[in-house]
Parts: C-alpha cells; structure tokens; sequence
C-alpha cells in the first residue's frame, strides 16, 4: 500500500494519475529544492511527471534540469507516496503518485529552463518548514 499524503479525494471528482520522479539533491549541509512562481508560488523537490514512453529515471534527469538547471548522478530510489490535488496548469484534478529519489546535484548547466522555476539552496531544517506538501517534507526528514 502507497502511504497518501494531504487532502483526501473529492467525492464525485475524476482524478487523472501522473506519476512523477522528485529529487532529495543534498550537497554541503544544504538540499537544492525549486520555487515555482504562479500558479503554486512554493518550494517544491526538483521532479515532475513522467511522460508516456519515459521511464522514471529518464524523468528524473530531465525534470531536475528543467526546473534547476542541474545535472544529477547516482539517483536512488528512497520511496513512493501519492496525493490527490488540483493541477491548475492542466486544468485537472490528480492523483499524483511521486517517485523519490536521493541523488547528487554534479554540475549547474545554467539557469532553470521551466518558466517560473527558480533552483535556491537551503538549509534542511527551513527546507523542511517551506516544502509545500508533506510528502515531500516527511522524505526529506527522512534523509536528514
């Protein structure tokens, strides 16, 4: 059974399943996490869906690079959990199955290339109190 975490399904709403890859990138007593502008305005672990025909792995590398601009080695899987929300860039409500890996941020390409994203370096104790799903959080503290 995959532990669920944040609000509970809506009765009567159809719930698209998107799993995704996200990245605990821990380096130098900080973990590199991603701020995303409108419509979320949080910090997030470094992932995001997995697209048909990708495997997770695959996944991982590209979404880590989109939205920090980082290239990552040595990803190991640490565990799965899903959660039901709404997804306003895509207009639909889903049920997010988040694969999460530990990994190691290597080398900064540049930039994040996904619009609104921002790559900030934090300690883990705030990373903890400013990640915006539990989920990801209780990962985290896991680690740490």
């Amino acid at each position: 059974m995959i532990r669920r975490y944040g609000s509970t399904p809506i009765a009567g709403h159809k719930y698209v399943q998107r799993p995704g890859a996200y990245a605990i990138l821990p380096r130098g007593g900080k973990v590199l996490v991603t701020y995303q502008g409108a419509p979320h305005d949080e910090f997030q672990l470094p992932g995001g869906g997995i697209d048909p025909g990708e495997g997770p792995i695959e996944a991982l590398h590209r979404e880590v690079l989109e939205e920090t601009g980082y290239r990552i080695a040595a990803p190991r899987k640490v565990g799965v959990f899903r959660r039901f929300t709404y997804m306003p860039e895509y207009k639909i409500h889903a049920e997010k199955v988040c694969h999460i890996y530990l990994a190691r941020p290597i080398l900064p390409l540049g930039p994040p290339s996904e619009p609104g994203h921002l790559a900030v370096w934090l300690d883990p104790v705030v990373a903890l109190a400013e990640l915006a799903n539990d989920g990801d959080a209780d990962f985290l503290a896991g680690v740490f």
